[in-house]
């Protein structure tokens, strides 16, 4: 209930956010008496689709924190808690970032990163997976997740996802601007849009964002093997990686759910879902196979 109630109050503020700040701009006065402003509709679609992404980023490490109840490591509480935050700290250091603040959380067995850059970053690990993986396995994750720092991978996801925001809010008004002119075309005089552009565009606006998350899906699972390669780079060898895939491949079949909320869902060490084409993840078979082959 927390994440549900944090998740739609998070969105809220940001929509506030962006409306004040395209009532401000005058962006949202697109459509004119001479018609479709194409100029102002692309500045109120980036906007809109940029703002968005970018105030999520910002706001990643604390709803991170907030939304799995992790708890940051300042002051290590056990030998278990030492040894994460040493294993991490020399793995920043061999990936050439600063040492990101490290989190432990209840929870099924994953581990996410977030932040809105490399030396600003959350490393933060399931208990479940503390107490389901061999200390070598975990030292492979921990590597993923420092690598997905490393390589920039949060600010890369969110331009790539703020650009087909963008073209998702731009087409679905240009396509509502056109369908609402086609069904009003016999009135003499129209003091502004219908209704059929507010039905048009909110459809139009789940229609195209559903095929847009193929393109970031595609784009995120990319990633993944790219963080694969360099848990391997980082540890100098593959196999403690492949090792963690296939006891996370066996954790999935056994059907423990490894999930995490979804906002952030791409940022786990595990993820996927029922269609492969809207899957975050590749399944781990793929990553083994990608990873034996790199080898």
């Amino acid at each position: 209930m927390k994440r549900i109630v944090l998740f739609i109050a998070t969105n809220l503020a940001i929509m506030l956010v962006l409306g004040i700040s395209a009532s401000l701009l005058g962006v949202n006065r697109y459509l004119t008496a001479n018609g479709l402003n194409l100029g102002m509709l692309l500045g109120f679609a980036a906007l809109m689709g940029f703002g968005g992404a970018f105030i999520s980023l910002w706001l990643s490490k604390p709803i991170a924190k907030w939304s799995t109840g992790a708890r940051v490591i300042e002051q290590p509480a056990n030998s278990t808690e030492l040894w994460l935050m040493n294993t991490i700290a020399a793995q920043a250091q061999k990936a050439g970032i600063k040492m990101p603040e490290v989190a432990v959380y209840p929870g099924e067995p994953n581990a996410f990163a977030t932040g809105a850059t490399k030396n600003a970053s959350l490393v933060a690990v399931s208990t479940g997976l503390l107490e389901s993986m061999t200390h070598e396995e975990i030292e492979a994750v921990l590597a993923h997740e420092v690598a997905h720092v490393a390589n920039g991978d949060m600010v890369t996801l969110t331009l790539i996802q703020g650009v087909v925001n963008t073209f998702v809010i731009f087409l679905a008004r240009v396509v509502a601007y056109f369908v609402d002119q086609f069904l009003r075309r016999d009135e003499q005089e129209s003091s502004g849009p219908g209704i059929a552009f507010t039905v048009t565009a909110v459809i139009c606006d789940l229609v195209f964002g559903l095929l847009a998350s193929i393109i970031v899906a595609w784009f995120s699972r990319q990633r993944e093997y790219r963080a694969d390669r360099g848990s391997a780079q980082i540890l100098g060898t593959p196999r403690p990686m492949i090792a963690a895939l296939r006891r996370l491949g066996g954790i999935e079949q056994a059907g423990v759910q490894t999930s995490l909320p979804k906002n952030l869902a791409a940022s786990g060490i595990t993820g996927g879902g029922v269609l492969s084409l809207f899957a975050s993840h590749p399944s781990c078979e793929d990553r083994i196979a990608a990873l034996q082959r790199a080898a």
